[in-house]
């Protein structure tokens, strides 16, 4: 069961703000992660499995002062749209087969280079 948590953060800075993000993203069953009120001082975190109370401890350990405010079943207009879908890489159709021909005029595959002696090529 997917549930809602608001959580109230001292946040005063957005470095505060990026590390809350951080700290709310990095627990286990977190879907969704948002800023949220008149100051920007709330979290809401809309996930399955996570512990409310862990969760708001690991913000006031990391973050600054922190009260659970909320927490509640997620309703269908607080899910967030799924990301875009990237394409993915397909390989080609078929094989491709590349054969390397070594150059002439090495003696080891049987081309012997003829020197001409006699007339000179620049003349």
């Amino acid at each position: 069961m997917k549930q809602k948590i608001v959580i109230k953060v001292q946040m005063s800075c957005d470095k505060c703000r990026s590390k809350a993000m951080e700290v709310v993203a990095a627990t286990l069953g977190v879907d969704s992660v948002a800023i949220d009120g008149e100051g920007r001082d709330k979290v809401v975190v809309v996930g399955d499995g996570v512990d409310s109370i862990k969760l708001t401890g690991a913000l006031r350990k990391k973050v600054g002062p922190a009260h659970l405010l909320q927490v509640g079943e997620a309703k269908k207009d607080d899910k967030k749209p799924p990301p875009a879908v990237v394409p993915a890489y397909y390989p080609p159709p078929h094989p491709v087969n590349v054969v390397y021909d070594h150059p002439a005029g090495y003696p080891w595959y049987g081309y012997q280079a003829q020197h001409d002696t006699t007339s000179c090529s620049i003349m």
